[in-house]
């Protein structure tokens, strides 16, 4: 295992404890920034470029018949194949934090649909399903499972907020464990099944999940209303026949205590588990092999790196697998640094270059890493990051145009890019300002129709004039989807200019006309 530091990287402030990494064709591409996108990048997923010990940060997008995806921070992703002889596969992303701080419960599909030396564009979908679907949550894992020639995803773990009921202002922001329960979820019918297995007693969150075949193995994690690590290994089986599935738990022997642990692939049954907490006031510097053979499971110590004296002194860290070996490790900065959120950053490598030959990836590893925000929680509680297996060949890539956060200032809302109605046309790749009030994103209205959703402004017809008569009135507004609700105020239809009649003009007084008579009566007047 050797490790390396990171001597430069750009934009180094984005990436912060929460972040995933996602690796298509060998490329490796950051997603979950901290804070909102900026104009520059809206799509908040960028490709990691690491040339002579470099790092660079390059923006990409997503193709025009993409769903808005939020810049998600410790959800649950996994990889999707379409067959087990495909090459091709995609990534499920659930869950997550916003940066608002909200709870995603959205299920998200996400592929590569091309990439040259410029760009990459992406295409995301969001999935609905039906049935017992897992509430919003963060620090859980999802895994796939192959039975029978059918395939099912698995979700597991977690936190999430307090009831809302039960919310105080005090506690508002209060976590607690989501139940022990095991979800299955079918993307091919739509449908979401719950299981209760009396095995598993407590929430965890954080844990180690490694997936073979139909079997996934669940090692670690934090429990926060008994407040332990304990050293569990549960091994979950998942039986997909015709009728309905069946999901049995077994406990084993031999568990590590862990959480925010850190999985990386490194051979075909081979995984090495890195980093984490032991304790809430003590790091895992100790590393170990998994090996999956014959429907059992292995885990024995191995060789640590040399871990550098900021590494073993540091408050905390964080990182994710950048796939085929490699680790991406990040430790905060010293508070001399001009940047008060930037932080060192390591690639750890758990393969020999004699080993590095290409390698198809036949399991899954999902980890909880890294550390929450110095600034949200205490330190040393648990890591808040999902990392997963992947391959990379290579992170040699042609140069392209390199995003710069200092360009641009920060953009603090979001949500201006959704499909507002079945007629809307704004693109976040081709938007130009429409009114003169817009600058740099498209004007909306909230309609008030249910629980209210907003709509772009352009999209429904309307005038600069109306629109701002909307803005400064305090009026409902109805969407052009809802008028028949009749209720306030609706997008008024053209009508042709009415025609003004012209005045009539003033008709003048006629002179006066004077008789021989009253001529000599007005001479003998003035005489």
């Amino acid at each position: 295992m050797s490790l390396q530091m990171v001597s430069s990287i750009s934009n180094s402030s984005l990436i912060q404890p929460g972040f995933s990494l996602l690796n298509f064709d060998g490329h490796v591409f950051f997603f979950g920034q901290k804070g909102w996108p900026k104009r520059s990048c809206p799509t908040g997923v960028f490709l990691l470029d690491i040339k002579q010990n470099e790092l660079k940060m390059k923006p990409a997008i997503f193709s025009k018949d993409s769903c808005y995806l939020p810049p998600l921070r410790y959800p649950a992703i996994c990889t999707l194949r379409g067959n087990a002889e495909s090459d091709k596969y995609q990534y499920i992303i659930h869950g997550g934090k916003t940066p608002n701080n909200d709870l995603s419960d959205k299920i998200y599909i996400m592929s590569l649909i091309s990439k040259n030396s410029k760009k990459a564009t992406f295409r995301c979908i969001e999935k609905d399903l039906a049935g017992d679907v897992p509430e919003a949550r963060y620090g859980h894992t999802i895994n796939v499972v192959h039975s029978r020639g059918k395939s099912v995803s698995v979700i597991f773990g977690g936190r999430s907020y307090i009831p809302l009921g039960q919310r105080t202002t005090e506690k508002w922001n209060s976590v607690v464990d989501c139940l022990p329960s095991v979800f299955l979820l079918d993307f091919e019918f739509g449908c979401a099944t719950s299981y209760i297995l009396p095995e598993l007693q407590d929430g965890l969150s954080f844990h180690v999940s490694v997936a073979r075949n139909d079997t996934i193995y669940i090692l670690g994690g934090h429990s926060l209303q008994n407040n332990i690590r304990a050293p569990s290994l549960y091994k979950l089986k998942v039986d997909l026949p015709l009728g309905s599935p069946a999901v049995t738990c077994t406990v084993l022997p031999g568990g590590i205590s862990v959480s925010s642990a850190v999985v990386t692939q490194i051979g075909d049954t081979e995984f090495v588990l890195v980093g984490g907490y032991q304790s809430d006031n003590q790091k895992r510097l100790v590393c170990n092999t998994i090996v999956l053979e014959d429907n059992k499971i292995e885990i024995v110590e191995r060789e640590s790196p040399h871990w550098t004296p900021d590494i073993k002194h540091c408050r905390m860290w964080f990182g994710c697998d950048m796939g085929k070996g490699s680790v991406l490790l990040g430790i905060p900065g010293d508070n001399k640094q001009m940047i008060s959120d930037a932080n060192y950053f390591y690639i750890l490598r758990c393969r020999g270059a004699e080993e590095d030959e290409e390698e198809e990836p036949t399991a899954q590893t999902c980890s909880q890493t890294s550390a929450e925000d110095p600034g949200d929680s205490t330190p040393f509680e648990d890591s808040e990051e999902f990392c997963f297996s992947a391959e990379a060949n290579s992170f040699d890539v042609d140069d392209t145009d390199t995003y710069n956060e200092d360009d641009e200032e920060d953009e603090s809302e979001t949500g201006y890019w959704i499909t507002c109605s079945a007629s809307c046309n704004v693109d976040i790749n081709t938007w130009v300002p429409f009114y003169s009030t817009e600058l740099n994103k498209p004007a909306m209205i909230l309609c008030s129709s249910g629980d209210g959703h907003w709509v772009h402004a352009q999209c429904m017809d309307l005038s600069e004039t109306m629109l701002l008569r909307l803005s400064e009135a305090n009026v409902k507004y109805f969407c052009n989807e809802h008028v028949h609700l009749n209720k306030g105020l609706q997008t008024p239809k053209k009508v042709g200019q009415l025609k003004k009649q012209p005045m009539k003009p003033l008709r003048k007084k006629k002179a006066m006309k004077l008789t021989p008579v009253k001529k000599s009566f007005l001479r003998r007047l003035f005489e």
